[in-house]
């Protein structure tokens, strides 16, 4: 049994990471990749979670859904597992690993979703490796991915997204611009696609906002977002 750690043992003042990751220590929810639960297997993930809140708010949404947040820093994620605690959540766990270890996680043809929100865009031209939209990483999500299974006929929102996908929320406009001109050139098929989410009329749950969003719209920039599927 894994040993307690007691977070006030580290505390000098409540930010210091040692504290944080006691926390994400202890939780039941959360999970270093080594230690991560197979049996779990999830159908929508989010990388580069951050706080882990944006997933928590689909995982309240959607309790049909498994989901996981992936962030390399646990100390954030800590605070989106409390979070889900306190609503009882049972559908979501909160994963420390890096973006190209996810491979290493889930098995093939197993995701539904797999959201990327607000990732560092790594501007210089020599870390372009580094983006989470590089082809490298494109690869892994279309390897991931099952393929769209939709009844055509429904009209349900709700399965609209959930349709073998990526999403890709940014506030960025370069970055997001070459995003799109690497799944293009992957032949990937653009679904959906808007320069200005929130004043689209698209999917509800695409208005759900990460806490780094918040900041950058009330800073006045716009959230671009484009959904869309591996080639087949």
């Amino acid at each position: 049994m894994t040993e307690l750690m007691n977070p006030k043992d580290f505390i000098i003042s409540r930010k210091r990471k040692k504290y944080k990751f006691a926390l994400f220590h202890n939780s039941p929810l959360c999970f270093e990749f080594a230690q991560w639960d197979k049996s779990f297997m999830p159908e929508v993930i989010e990388i580069g979670a951050g706080n882990g809140k944006f997933a928590v708010e689909l995982a309240t949404r959607h309790p049909e859904q498994r989901f996981v947040a992936l962030d390399v820093k646990g100390d954030r994620l800590q605070q989106g597992a409390r979070l889900a605690e306190q609503r009882g959540l049972g559908n979501i766990r909160f994963l420390r690993a890096r973006a190209d270890q996810i491979d290493e996680l889930f098995a093939p043809k197993s995701l539904t979703s797999i959201w990327v929100t607000f990732p560092d865009p790594f501007p210089k031209k020599r870390s372009a490796g580094r983006r989470l939209t590089h082809p490298t990483f494109l690869k892994k999500y279309a390897d991931l991915l099952k393929g769209a299974t939709l009844n055509r006929s429904s009209n349900s929102k709700s399965e609209l997204w959930q349709a073998g996908k990526l999403f890709l929320k940014h506030d960025n406009r370069d970055f997001f611009c070459w995003s799109l001109e690497q799944l293009v050139s992957e032949k990937w098929k653009v679904t959906e696609l808007s320069f200005d989410l929130h004043e689209s009329t698209l999917h509800d749950d695409y208005m759900i906002q990460t806490t780094y969003e918040q900041k950058w719209l009330d800073a006045g920039l716009l959230t671009n977002f484009v959904a869309a599927r591996p080639p087949t």
